[in-house]
């Protein structure tokens, strides 16, 4: 696939679409500090096979998007008081409807992993509008909800890689530590996609002003509240980055809220859940078209 290029101002977003011309439009939003490399090509291909039109993209300040480099990097002092960082969410979600705008999507399912669901959830409160349904994996509506358990926000904040087999290295120890208990991981692929990424491009400085977006945003429970679109929440039961509070508080926040919990699941996508994460984000876009149709007779 060729990645495209959307504009949010000054701000390029590189992004990649697949599926079938016609279908339903799926926008896929990763978490801090990873590229759209890591959404896995098998959940894209059940999500196609749904009849979804996918597109997934790199969040400013990682990969081929552009990074504000001219913002200085949050210290630790900076993130432990919350400290209004150099962009918010906020900004985070205009990137995101610049690549719907780039498609030409007025509106679109959106789904979201850790930062991406608190980017997918902050779209929706801002631009009902345009998400026909929203889909919140491994997240939560507050910095103070869920929070990490301290061997996983180590593992989160250790020293940046110095080069490209220690990026690898530091990916899959990370995934040691917030992956998932009861499944296995496939540590080949998760270096694969560190080196790839590595060499697209690397940048600790970006990936810390990612995370001062996320600790310093507000809460987003009395948005969600008013939220009236189909909406689902997947979580794992033994998710220690993001731990399952959060989950169940955006799922209580939103009206009609579905709430999936995987016992044994961490903070990623395991392959032998990703059938029934992918048959259930079709399964709520059947549904709001069901909603909709009812609506208009």
């Amino acid at each position: 696939m060729t990645e495209n290029f959307a504009r949010h101002g000054d701000v390029r977003i590189a992004y990649e679409v697949e599926g079938p011309a016609g279908g339903e439009p799926l926008l896929l939003i990763m978490g801090l500090g990873l590229q759209m490399l890591f959404w896995p090509e098998d959940f894209r291909a059940l999500l196609t096979e749904h009849g979804f039109r996918v597109a997934r993209f790199d969040n400013r300040d990682v990969g081929l998007s552009t990074h504000l480099d001219a913002l200085p990097p949050p210290s630790p002092l900076d993130l432990a008081l919350r400290r209004r960082p150099g962009y918010a969410l906020a900004d985070m979600a205009a990137d995101a409807l610049a690549v719907m705008d780039a498609l030409g999507w007025e509106s679109a399912h959106v789904a979201g992993v850790s930062l991406g669901g608190m980017i997918a959830q902050t779209v929706a409160t801002g631009h009902p509008e345009r998400v026909r349904s929203l889909t919140s994996i491994s997240s939560t509506p507050s910095p103070r909800i869920g929070r990490p358990r301290p061997p996983a926000m180590a593992a989160l904040l250790r020293r940046p890689a110095t080069g490209r087999e220690d990026a690898a290295r530091h990916v899959v120890e990370t995934f040691r530590a917030i992956g998932s208990p009861a499944y296995r991981r496939d540590e080949q692929w998760l270096r694969e996609m560190a080196r790839r990424s590595y060499d697209r491009a690397h940048d600790p400085a970006g990936v810390r002003r990612q995370l001062a977006a996320v600790v310093s945003a507000a809460d987003r429970r009395p948005a969600l509240r008013r939220l009236r679109l189909p909406a689902l929440v997947v979580h794992g039961g033994a998710d220690p980055l993001v731990r399952l509070p959060g989950g169940v508080a955006t799922a209580r926040a939103i009206a009609g809220a579905k709430l999936v919990v995987h016992p044994g699941m961490g903070h990623d996508l395991p392959n032998a859940l990703q059938p029934g994460i992918a048959a259930d984000i079709a399964a709520l876009a059947r549904g709001d078209h069901r909603r909709q149709r009812g609506a208009a007779g």
